[in-house]
């Protein structure tokens, strides 16, 4: 357990006050003595993988902070399927693929984190999300159970996972994959990743997408119809590679990414009328 520890540091964007716990159980044994804690001690905790989809506020977050980074086991199981720990990054993930010859979740690599991130927020690139490949989540409760849910109880939505008790925390995931040539599978996961380093704010530190794209429509586009392209307020600014990506060009707050956020929403709606709801997740308090 490692405490005052700044949000900055655990969060792509590199913004947010401290975090009063920050715990890295090394085993489900660990993790579910720290959730019954949490629940007799009535400490509210937040789980964080790699950080890409959340704004930390400036008055750092009450409680503890859950990483599950520890848990990062991949391995391959009968019936064309992969037990993949909350943990596991997806460049872990793409790496046993690639090898392995195993395809089906080539559209994930363009898409940074964990696989526990993945889950929460049902990833994905247009046509394909991760509600197309879960078979199976594990699931542990804040009383330390642990319970096997099927894809036909999850509740998937856009850039959402409903459904779970409250405190619940997902602890692996199986998903399908299906044999397949491991050259055709480097190359679609090498044709993505090229196409990210072109697309998006790589070089400096940011998160993204910003906010869900409306029905029928791109987000990063209408952001930068109403001009707001590079626009910036502090150090935060809206990436001139991709409007939907906001970046830290050095020295930005909470704040300033708070501003930004509400500024492109004003913006938009005056310039077409389409309302931009935020797809990343907000944590912690401001500053009073």
């Amino acid at each position: 357990m490692r405490f005052e520890v700044p949000m900055s540091r655990l969060t792509s964007l590199g913004v947010g006050g401290p975090a009063d716990a920050v715990a890295t159980p090394r085993d489900r044994a660990e993790l579910a003595t720290l959730l019954r804690l949490c629940a007799e001690h009535r400490l509210p905790h937040q789980m964080l993988g790699a950080g890409f989809n959340t704004l930390a506020l400036d008055g750092g977050l009450e409680g503890v902070v859950i990483q599950l980074s520890r848990l990062r086991l991949v391995e391959e199981r009968p019936g064309g399927a992969l037990r993949v720990e909350a943990g596991a990054s997806h460049g872990q993930v793409l790496r046993i693929c690639s090898q392995r010859g195993l395809g089906g979740l080539e559209f994930a690599a363009g898409i940074p984190g964990t696989v526990g991130g993945w889950i929460a927020m049902n990833a994905g690139i247009p046509g394909r999300e991760m509600v197309d490949v879960v078979k199976e989540l594990e699931v542990m409760s804040p009383t330390g159970q642990i319970r096997h849910l099927g894809a036909a109880v999850l509740v998937f939505r856009y850039r959402a996972l409903r459904g779970l008790a409250p405190g619940s925390v997902v602890v692996s995931a199986l998903l399908r994959v299906n044999p397949m040539d491991p050259g055709k599978v480097r190359a679609k996961i090498d044709e993505l990743l090229s196409r990210r380093a072109t697309t998006q704010p790589l070089s400096v530190p940011s998160f993204g997408s910003v906010f869900k794209n409306p029905r029928g429509d791109f987000a990063g586009r209408l952001i930068e119809a109403a001009g707001l392209k590079g626009h910036q307020i502090g150090g935060a600014q809206i990436s001139p590679v991709h409007a939907n990506f906001i970046a830290n060009t050095g020295g930005a707050t909470a704040k300033d990414v708070l501003a930004l956020i509400h500024e492109a929403q004003l913006r938009v709606k005056q310039a077409s009328g389409a309302r931009l709801v935020r797809e990343v997740r907000i944590v912690g308090k401001e500053i009073a």
